[in-house]
C-alpha cells in the first residue's frame, strides 16, 4: 500500500511536470492536429508512463492508486492524457500474459521510452463492442501469421513503434452474443441454448498479438488518419498479408479474449481517474470566474442560479472520486473489482460531462473563446461517455452481473 505522502509526493511531481505545457501549448496542438510529442516525451522521461511496470523491467513498480494519481493530475492541470494514457494499460497484457522472452525483450525498452507501445487494435467497422464477432484473421503459414482485415478507432497508430493486435485465428461458425463490459474471473458466463461454439468455447478463437509496426508499415499495413471532434489521434487500419512472427503470439492462441477482459478494470479505473482530474479542472476554472465575475454589479457567484450547479457538479465528482479510489483499492490488494472499475468508469464519466457543461454555462459566451481552453477540454471530456466503453453496456453490465437481470443484449 502507498503511502499517503508518497501519494502527494507523486501528485505534485505530476503537477510540475505539467506546468511546463500550459494551455497554449494544447490549443496549438489542437489546431494543428498534432501528436504532443514533447509532453510524452517529458511524461516518458519522468518514468510516469512506466509507473505500472515492475522495477526489475525497469519501471516504477507502483500500485494502481498511484498510476491512477498520476492521470488524474495530468488533466487536473489541464493537460491530455489520452495521448499516452494507453500505455499504462496495454502494457500489462504483455506484463500478465506474455512469455519471458517477450517481456525481457519489449518491457525494459518500454520503461526506457525506447518504444512506444500506444497503440490497441481491436475494434472493427462491423462489430463495434462486439469483440467476438471482428473479422480480421490471423493465419497460420510456418513460422508466421497472416493477417487480412481492418480496424477502426485506434489511436495513436501513427505514433506508437508496438502494437496490440486482436485477431481471429479459428474461424467463428455461428453468432455470439457481444460480451460484457468486464469481468473479475476472467471467463464468460456459459452460453444460452442457441448459442455456437468455437474450439469448445463461446469466447475461444480469437488471438493476440505484438505487433512491430516499425517493420510493417507500408508492408502489409496501411494506417489512415480519422479526423473527429478532438484531437485525439485516430486511426483506421488495413491489414493485407501482413506477416507477424509467430513468437509474437501472446500466449496460447484461440485465448486471446480472455486476455482482453482480463485489462479491462485497469483500463476503466485508468480512464475514470482522468474523468476525475477533467471535473476538477472545470470546477476550478468555474468557481474562479464566478468569484471574479461582475455583472449588474456583483460577483456572479452571489447568484445561487449560479453557485448551485457548481455545487451540484463538486458533489458528484467527489462521490465519483470515492468509487474511483475504492476501485483501485481493491485492484492493488488482488481483490475483485469488475463491479467497481465499471460503476467508477460511469460515475466519473458523468460528473466531468456535467461538469464540463456547467462549466461552459458559467463562462457564458467567453467559454466558447478558444483562449479560456473550456472549449477543448469540453469537447475532449465528452469521449469518455461513449469510450471506451460506453457508459449504456456498463448500465448493462451492472444489471446483469450486479443485480442478476436477465441479459439485455
Amino acid at each position: 500500500m502507498i503511502e499517503s505522502a508518497d501519494l502527494a509526493a507523486i501528485r505534485e511531481a505530476v503537477r510540475v511536470l505539467c506546468g511546463d505545457f500550459p494551455g497554449e501549448y494544447w490549443r496549438r496542438l489542437d489546431r494543428e492536429r498534432a501528436y504532443p510529442r514533447d509532453f510524452v516525451a517529458a511524461l516518458t522521461k519522468a518514468g510516469f508512463l512506466a509507473a505500472l511496470i515492475p522495477e526489475e523491467y525497469g519501471g516504477s513498480g507502483l500500485a494502481m492508486t498511484a498510476a491512477a494519481a498520476i492521470m488524474e493530475e495530468i488533466q487536473h492541470s489541464g493537460c491530455n492524457g489520452a495521448a499516452c494514457h494507453a500505455q499504462m494499460y496495454t502494457m500489462g497484457t504483455l506484463l500478465r500474459h506474455g512469455s519471458a522472452e517477450q517481456k525481457a525483450r519489449y518491457l525494459p525498452a518500454i520503461a526506457r521510452g525506447d518504444l512506444r507501445l500506444q497503440a490497441f487494435a481491436v475494434t472493427e467497422p462491423t462489430s463495434g463492442t462486439d469483440t467476438l464477432s471482428l473479422r480480421t484473421t490471423a493465419r497460420r503459414e510456418g513460422d508466421q501469421y497472416v493477417v487480412n482485415g481492418q480496424k477502426i478507432w485506434t489511436s495513436r497508430a501513427e505514433h506508437s513503434d508496438l502494437m496490440l493486435l486482436v485477431a481471429r485465428t479459428t474461424p467463428r461458425s455461428s453468432p455470439h452474443p457481444p460480451p460484457h463490459a468486464g469481468d473479475d474471473s476472467l471467463t464468460c458466463p456459459p452460453p444460452r441454448a442457441g448459442e455456437g461454439r468455437v474450439g469448445g468455447s463461446r469466447t475461444a478463437g480469437l488471438s493476440v498479438f505484438l505487433v512491430d509496426m516499425r517493420e510493417v508499415k507500408g508492408n502489409g499495413l496501411t494506417i489512415h488518419p480519422i479526423r473527429t471532434m478532438m484531437n485525439h489521434a485516430t486511426t483506421e487500419i488495413f491489414f493485407e498479408d501482413m506477416r507477424v512472427p509467430a513468437e509474437n503470439l501472446i500466449g496460447v492462441e484461440g485465448e486471446g479474449f480472455r486476455y482482453l477482459l482480463s485489462g479491462m478494470n485497469a483500463e476503466r479505473i485508468l480512464i475514470a481517474a482522468e474523468c476525475i482530474g477533467d471535473a476538477k479542472w472545470f470546477i476550478d476554472k468555474a468557481a474562479l470566474y464566478a468569484r471574479e465575475r461582475v455583472v449588474f454589479g456583483r460577483r456572479i457567484g452571489q447568484n445561487q442560479g449560479v453557485q448551485f450547479p457548481i455545487a451540484r457538479a463538486y458533489i458528484g465528482m467527489r462521490a465519483a472520486e470515492l468509487m474511483v479510489r475504492e476501485a483501485a483499492a481493491l485492484y492493488d490488494t488482488g481483490k475483485a473489482c469488475g463491479a467497481e472499475a465499471n460503476m467508477a468508469k460511469h460515475l466519473a464519466a458523468e460528473a466531468s460531462w456535467a461538469a464540463a457543461d456547467m462549466c461552459l454555462q458559467t463562462h457564458g459566451g467567453f467559454g466558447f473563446a478558444e483562449e479560456f481552453d473550456i472549449e477543448r477540454k469540453f469537447r475532449e471530456t465528452r469521449l469518455y461517455m461513449v469510450a471506451p466503453i460506453s457508459t449504456n453496456l456498463i448500465l448493462s453490465y451492472i444489471g446483469e452481473h450486479v443485480l442478476e437481470l436477465p441479459r439485455s443484449y
